[in-house]
């Protein structure tokens, strides 16, 4: 392998790496929409909407 080849493949893994970490953290700081209980204003905003 060339050498410049092998220093694509090793910046490109080490970005892959870098980028899969950013995703797990901003993941585990959020919370799916879906999972948050019904709360009475959002249940009143939505007869309003009606």
């Amino acid at each position: 392998m060339e050498t410049k080849k092998k220093v694509f493949l090793i910046l490109s893994i080490i970005f892959l790496i870098i980028m899969i970490l950013i995703g797990i953290d901003i993941s585990s700081k959020t919370t799916f929409p879906g999972s948050k209980g019904n709360l009475k204003e959002r249940i009143m905003d939505s007869d309003t909407n009606e």
